[in-house]
């Protein structure tokens, strides 16, 4: 999750222990005992593409058949940063009708590894939270995106790297407030208030997520999606209470609740993750967030995974373990996430409301992951093809 058009950091509450990208400060809030000082880690080099034998029990869903097609059109078109495929390789099954997706994927795919095809699972969903029409006390006001917000891609310059955000001031593009900053009213007065989350902490997770809906008093709700991201690194506050000895097991309940019940020292946390997202409004009318290639998200049919070591609208078998119980299913990796990094790593997508939170909201699980390449693609690697099975 460099990110896409859809949204910048998606991921469950196992990605707030999991998926810290910065060292926290060396000087804590007061009340909060420092961290321990903790080795840098060192990117490992990305593993190796090759062709593999079909998953045993494969089976395909029509969400998954769907959930493809809806990515087909940015298929046809976009670059693909992991270098696994050409637009012209999605070409034959992004025009294929057949409605049996099984016998679809089959013709059209053959299965590969990333290395031993063994990673990580979370899992995000589409939070549903109090909002309100004005500003209010205690009431965090939800923000559109400002005007001068851009972001470089380095590579345009033949610079090593992703993408930087930042805002334009006068002929200079230089970093953009952090959380504390925009909290503290950096945008304040320009009109930016698309409406008031009634709960800070609430808003901070939604963040988090990427998108969601307000729940207005009168009934009504505001449907937001990710619309930009202040630039700062992700700072994972699940491992900053772990580091601490404040919460052993920081899943996301135990995280609000340690949060509403110490307002003073759970904002002073908050602010120690300085990345900030921005939202737009989005269409009552579509049937899902919307992710990176800039579609629809459809429940345990999509996932979030990282576009430079896959291509965006690849088809994924996974299998895990999902609230206890196996979990063995196609999907369509068509998100990233700014927690989501590296090979074999993915964020399930469960839907929205509190069930969907049910289960995205502790899974932290080993996985196993099989691609399902195009077939013209995967010839190109350099182990020999397997046969398909039968439909």
């Amino acid at each position: 999750m460099t990110p896409g058009p859809g949204r910048l950091a998606l991921l469950g509450a196992a990605g707030l222990l999991a998926a810290c990208s910065t060292p926290a400060p060396k000087t804590p809030p007061a009340g909060l005992p420092a961290a321990p000082s903790r080795p840098v880690a060192v990117a490992p080099q990305p593993p190796r593409a090759v062709q593999a034998d079909w998953p045993v029990g494969f089976t395909a869903s029509a969400e998954a058949l769907r959930a493809f097609r809806r990515a087909c059109p940015r298929l046809l078109k976009r670059d693909d940063a992991s270098g696994l495929t050409t637009a012209a390789d999605w070409q034959a099954a992004c025009t294929d009708p057949d409605a049996d997706p099984e016998g679809f994927f089959a013709r059209h795919f053959t299965p590969v590894r990333l290395g031993d095809g063994r990673g990580l699972a979370t899992g995000y969903f589409e939070p549903e939270i109090a909002g309100l029409k004005a500003a209010a006390p205690g009431a965090a006001p939800v923000l559109a995106r400002p005007p001068e917000l851009v972001e470089l891609s380095l590579k345009d310059w033949t610079i090593e790297g992703g993408t930087i955000r930042g805002v334009v001031k006068g002929n200079r593009v230089v970093r953009a407030p952090d959380r504390a900053a925009i909290e503290a009213g950096a945008f304040a007065g320009r009109g930016l208030e698309l409406g008031w989350a009634a709960d800070p902490v609430d808003l901070f997770f939604l963040q988090i997520q990427g998108s969601g809906r307000l729940r207005m008093p009168d009934g009504s709700t505001l449907r937001i999606g990710y619309d930009g991201q202040n630039g700062h690194s992700y700072v994972a506050i699940g491992k900053l209470l772990k580091d601490r000895g404040i919460l052993p097991r920081p899943g996301m309940a135990e995280i609000k609740a340690w949060l509403r019940a110490n307002p003073a020292e759970g904002a002073a946390l908050m602010r120690e993750n300085p990345s900030y997202i921005f939202f737009r409004k989005l269409p009552e009318t579509i049937d899902g967030p919307i992710g990176a290639l800039g579609v629809p998200l459809i429940a345990e049919a999509n996932a979030a995974a990282d576009a430079s070591t896959l291509p965006l609208g690849t088809p994924v078998w996974i299998e895990t373990e999902v609230a206890g119980a196996p979990f063995a299913r196609l999907l369509v990796a068509s998100d990233t996430g700014g927690a989501i990094r590296g090979a074999n790593r993915f964020d399930i997508f469960f839907g929205a409301g509190e069930a969907a939170g049910a289960k995205a909201g502790p899974l932290a699980a080993p996985l196993s992951a099989t691609l399902l390449l195009p077939s013209a693609a995967a010839r190109r690697l350099s182990v020999p093809a397997v046969e398909a099975p039968r439909p």
